[in-house]
């Protein structure tokens, strides 16, 4: 497998079902290389066959019952920016309208790779007979949806079509950067005022959706500032919130309710996987009880719809892309619905991956996928990389990427070490959170994984690699100023390269007060004085000595340029062999498809030179 041929693959995107259930649409993101964009074809699927077909946006719209439209009709949701604050220099100075100024009072002047121009995202509701639009929240300076990933599925309609539900956090200026308490609003058309249903949960509320029977559930972290908490299953009874996953040892990451009455079907990380969990309850949502519905070496990445005892979901591994496939509810067999991407897979050989279980320097089991080249051969010696994981907190499964794609990467001969280091979710909620206030025990774990499996006979211990991105790249910049010679090449991407000038120009700063423990300048807090001086990568540049090539985005305002530009200094300062692969319009990924042609290129032409 080449770079070009990792850019032929086609995103799967489900659009939704047909308002007499026979069809399920769904669209193909393709990218288009030479115009450095990507196009759009829409599918639908016939659900008694299961044969896909092409159709058009046009039909699509046609049959596809439109959640945005209230249950009577009379009322259409949409979202739209609008003007709140003046800060572009231009508007505040009109007579000097060549001026490119931001005036700026507060944090939330930025996220991830967007500046606040003073407009928001706004909840509208429009009268289909008349067309008279209302903006359900006014002049805030908040916004739904949310940003930076949010959708139209940050609001819908109750059942009744009488109240319009939305997340919002309502906080603005320093405090929205300091704060994760995102709550759920309930808007009443009839007396146009609003209320917080949520008002008592410091941290994330979100994810609302409604049963058939109309009652309300939506996920909750509990802790505030921590973005990365347990997120539970939460429904509302009358006026009591009613936790159905609190006792459960894991983290819900996408629900749906189902057409049963004390049903609901959800996605959550386990052992290096995602799956398919229900939850059922009795009429009082009492005696909740958990089971998975699938298992295996791949991933469960979006539960589409369900119909007719089949729940329809988005599925992927290591080797393949997402595609649609048909879960039977009750047999748990699932069975394959497209094949977007099955011409380009014909032409190459697979690798293959296994399990090992690494037992860590402080006693826990730890699970370590291993990637091997395709026609692996266990008699020969093969340059392996370390990959470590960004996040912190993110789940290492059965992704696959157009950029940390483990395919490509055995492909051209490489062993891939991929670790589920503390801080994975999928291991339990303790192993989750052990990362946060000690990120020093995350890289001890990268540390016993590749000399685990650098015991292997197949391993050439003279060409060991580590890569990553953001806290990848962080592990990256720290695993340089401490690898005693393990490593004979580094790789790191938006890394946090310094602790303390993250502190400084990241745009939520809830992240590092709550996982490095707080500001860098609490001189009597132990948790913080370890973060930027024990565990900051920068107070150890006097041991690298090894050749490292560090790519950054100009635009990533999470893990500002700074970061990268410093260590690529370093580097160079220190005479070590070092390249800069930087990218003026990218921010924390690389989302243009000749960017991202450019930067395989560069990634596998920086390994063949040192490893």
């Amino acid at each position: 497998m080449e770079p070009e041929q990792l850019w032929e693959i086609k995103e799967v995107l489900p659009v939704g079902i047909s308002q007499d259930k026979k069809y399920l649409f769904y669209k193909l993101k393709i990218p288009v290389i030479a115009q450095n964009s990507f196009k759009t074809e829409y599918y639908q699927l016939d659900l008694k066959s299961k044969k896909p077909r092409k159709t058009t946006q046009k039909r699509v719209e046609k049959l596809l019952k439109d959640r945005n439209v209230s249950p009577d009709s009379k009322y259409k949701l949409f979202h739209k920016t609008v003007p709140i604050r003046a800060v572009v220099g231009k508007e505040l100075y009109k007579n000097y309208n060549k001026n490119n100024a931001y005036v700026i009072d507060s944090l939330d002047y930025k996220c991830w790779d967007k500046w606040n121009d003073g407009t928001y995202n706004h909840v509208f509701y429009r009268k289909i007979e008349t067309g008279e639009e209302v903006d359900i929240m006014s002049d805030e300076p908040y916004y739904c949806p949310q940003m930076p990933f949010g959708d139209e599925t940050d609001y819908l309609w109750d059942n009744s079509g009488k109240a319009i539900y939305y997340v919002s956090k309502k906080e603005a200026g320093t405090s929205y950067a300091i704060s994760t308490n995102t709550d759920i609003y309930c808007y009443s058309l009839e007396d146009k005022k609003t209320v917080n249903i949520t008002k008592p949960n410091p941290g994330y509320d979100t994810q609302p959706a409604f049963s058939k029977e109309g009652v309300l559930a939506w996920l909750r972290m509990k802790t505030p500032g921590y973005e990365a908490d347990k997120n539970d299953i939460v429904v509302k009874v009358g006026s009591k919130i009613k936790n159905l996953t609190q006792g459960w040892d894991g983290t819900v990451q996408h629900f749906l309710w189902s057409e049963k009455a004390g049903l609901i079907f959800f996605i959550a990380p386990i052992d290096g996987t995602k799956q398919v969990f229900k939850l059922t309850f009795d009429k009082q949502f009492n005696h909740p009880k958990i089971e998975q519905l699938t298992n295996g070496d791949f991933d469960i990445n979006q539960l589409i719809v369900e119909n007719e005892e089949q729940l329809y979901v988005l599925r992927s591994d290591m080797n393949h892309a997402n595609e649609i496939f048909a879960l039977g509810m009750l047999t748990g067999e699932m069975m394959p619905c497209t094949f977007s991407n099955e011409a380009v897979y014909q032409n190459y050989r697979l690798p293959h991956y296994e399990r090992r279980y690494v037992q860590t320097q402080d006693g826990h089991k730890m699970l370590v996928w291993v990637v091997f080249p395709p026609d692996f051969d266990k008699n020969k010696k093969y340059p392996t990389l370390l990959y470590c994981q960004g996040g912190p907190q993110s789940p290492l499964t059965q992704f696959y990427s157009r950029r940390w794609n483990f395919q490509l990467m055995a492909s051209r001969g490489y062993i891939v070490v991929a670790p589920n280091r503390r801080g994975m979710q999928g291991h339990g909620v303790a192993w989750n959170a052990m990362i946060s206030k000690n990120w020093g025990k995350a890289m001890q774990d990268y540390i016993d994984a590749i000399d685990s499996i650098s015991k292997e006979s197949y391993v050439d211990k003279k060409r060991i690699g580590a890569i990553g991105a953001s806290f990848g790249g962080y592990s990256v910049f720290w695993l340089a100023g401490h690898h005693q010679k393990r490593f004979k090449t580094f790789i790191a991407h938006d890394g946090v390269f310094d602790t303390r000038s993250m502190y400084g120009t990241t745009e939520e700063v809830f992240f590092p007060n709550y996982d490095l423990g707080g500001a860098y300048w609490e001189k009597n807090n132990p948790d913080a004085q370890r973060a930027y001086h024990e565990y900051n990568p920068i107070n150890y540049v006097a041991n690298w000595d090894t050749p490292i090539m560090i790519i950054q985005g100009e635009k990533d305002y999470r893990v500002s340029v700074e970061q990268g530009l410093s260590a690529f200094q370093v580097a160079q300062l220190r005479g070590i062999k070092s390249r800069l692969l930087y990218f003026t319009d990218e921010g924390h990924w690389v989302t243009k498809p000749q960017n991202g042609l450019v930067w395989q290129h560069e990634f596998f032409k920086w390994l063949s030179e040192t490893l």
